[in-house]
């Protein structure tokens, strides 16, 4: 419940920044000017308790990724130590501390996903793209990482693509489920062209996180339990 508040509150700071300044990519130090305005949602003695909105825009000034010099920046600003943004970044995968492609496809590791056939997956990603994991393909385009449990186990396995071919103010995340290794490059390949696909699974026999050929129980209105008189309620 906390990480979904804050990722939506992350989600409204985003907004306001891009109403007022919208399609630009500003250089960190432009983006500064925009710290007074992150920093208005939180109390004044309370400024470290941006560190997350904060560094989300300084990724948004690099491409994709947080350079020491970045983090170092945003400590300055929130008045802590560096170590302590250090941490925030090295806990939160979604905080890129290498160069990454303008697709940052991410594989779920998880034990759902690992059971289903992840390590095949990002295999098939490796060797297709001819690169290691979180390493860049030479054209820039594309790079390969793992992160832990997606959330949706049920449409084991999935992948998440973090796409900055807008520019970091077009960022988009993605999630494709129910995919195979063949259907991975597939992916790759459409988002080489430069063409969108509708997220969601990728299994045409489902609908969404149903099961294929559709609901098999709970088809209609549920008995009311037989030891409760539920019009006397």
């Amino acid at each position: 419940m906390l990480a979904r508040l804050a990722t939506k509150r992350l989600h409204e700071i985003r907004q306001v920044l891009l109403r007022q300044s919208p399609q630009v990519s500003r250089p960190f130090s432009t983006a500064l000017n925009y710290v007074k305005e992150i920093l208005s949602h939180y109390p004044s003695n309370y400024k470290q308790s941006a560190v997350i909105p904060l560094l989300d825009l300084a990724q948004q000034q690099h491409g994709g990724w947080l350079p020491v010099s970045a983090m170092n920046a945003v400590a300055k600003v929130i008045e802590v130590a560096p170590i302590r943004v250090y941490e925030v970044v090295t806990f939160y995968s979604m905080f890129n501390r290498t160069k990454v492609g303008k697709y940052h496809l991410l594989v779920c590791g998880t034990t759902p996903c690992m059971i289903r056939g992840s390590r095949e997956i990002e295999s098939a990603l490796l060797k297709h793209l001819g690169v290691k994991r979180n390493e860049v393909t030479k054209d820039g385009l594309f790079s390969v990482g793992e992160m832990e449990c997606m959330g949706c186990c049920v449409n084991a396995p999935m992948i998440t693509v973090a796409d900055y071919s807008n520019g970091s103010e077009g960022y988009t995340y993605n999630y494709y489920e129910d995919v195979t290794p063949e259907r991975v490059v597939e992916i790759v390949e459409l988002l080489r062209r430069g063409e969108k696909l509708p997220p969601g699974t990728q299994n045409l026999k489902r609908i969404k996180c149903g099961p294929e050929g559709g609901n098999m129980t709970l088809l209609s209105e549920p008995k009311p339990p037989p030891c409760r008189d539920l019009d006397a309620c």
